[in-house]
């Protein structure tokens, strides 16, 4: 991780050093309430809150963007009550998840890291690398795609021998934003994929894991943006295998259906 991350701010450093126009601080903060975390298609638990923090800097009129900071997620369900079979007083448990992100940007292309760490019972994590690119930068459309994959931590596929073998787990997604300008609406449409075997998104061979339609309207106020959205996704090939990330969704068995909805309000800075 630390290497990824030196790498990153050292091409950005160059790019700002050599960049003729004025490089501006930014930030990102604020934070959303969501009625269930939906990951990817994947259902990792229920009513959740979920901050995140960015720095970074911006050059050549925003064409240029450099971004690192924290997202986490605080579920209802990672207060748990545990019964201690010894004496029967129990415990609480806080599984949260925090994950902790850098990413450039470059006239539409895109390019980060991503560390994932879970709070459960073994402090699991997962380190993940990702490209992509935005269409509307050069051709004023709202098309993007991504491509992610893990390349270290608790990403692992069995053999027939049960020997675990790293997974390389892959997530393709296509997207498309509209937005109505004069209203603050926008719809949007993802669709994702996991192209080979995979724990983290519980297929067995290729799946088509994410169908998302989006609506999302904003407010704009003087020093806050208000957004409130709701969407609904289909997972067309569900949960097959014990995912890694169940331990976001705490005993919530909910995680293995196929279609979720998803009502949310964020408040950003």
């Amino acid at each position: 991780m630390k290497k990824v991350l030196v790498l990153v701010a050292a091409t950005m450093m160059a790019v700002f050093v050599s960049a003729e126009s004025k490089v501006e601080f930014a930030y990102e903060a604020g934070a959303d309430v969501v009625s269930s975390y939906i990951w990817r298609g994947q259902y990792n638990g229920g009513l959740s809150f979920q901050p995140e923090g960015l720095v970074g800097f911006n050059a050549l009129d925003e064409a240029i963007q450099f971004r690192a900071g924290v997202w986490a997620n605080l579920g209802a369900s990672d207060w748990q009550w545990k019964a201690n079979k010894g004496d029967g007083r129990g415990y609480t448990m806080f599984m949260p998840e925090v994950d902790f992100m850098a990413s450039v940007t470059a006239y539409g292309a895109s390019a980060g890291f991503t560390e994932y760490y879970y709070c459960d019972n073994g402090s699991t994590h997962q380190s993940e690398v990702w490209v992509g690119y935005n269409f509307d930068h050069f051709f004023g459309v709202g098309a993007y795609i991504n491509w992610y994959t893990m390349v270290a931590g608790d990403d692992f596929v069995y053999d027939d021998n049960d020997v675990a073998h790293r997974a390389w787990s892959s997530y393709l997604e296509l997207g498309y934003d509209y937005t109505f300008e004069d209203k603050g609406i926008t719809l949007g449409a993802q669709l994702g994929m996991s192209p080979w075997a995979s724990d983290v998104y519980g297929n067995e061979k290729f799946a088509l894991t994410n169908i998302t339609l989006k609506i999302n309207k904003e407010w704009e106020f003087d020093v806050v943006t208000l957004d409130l959205y709701a969407q609904g996704t289909l997972n067309t090939d569900g949960l097959t295998t014990q995912t890694a990330f169940i331990g976001a969704a705490g005993e919530d068995k909910l995680y293995n259906q196929k279609l979720n909805a998803v009502l949310g309000l964020g408040i950003w800075f």
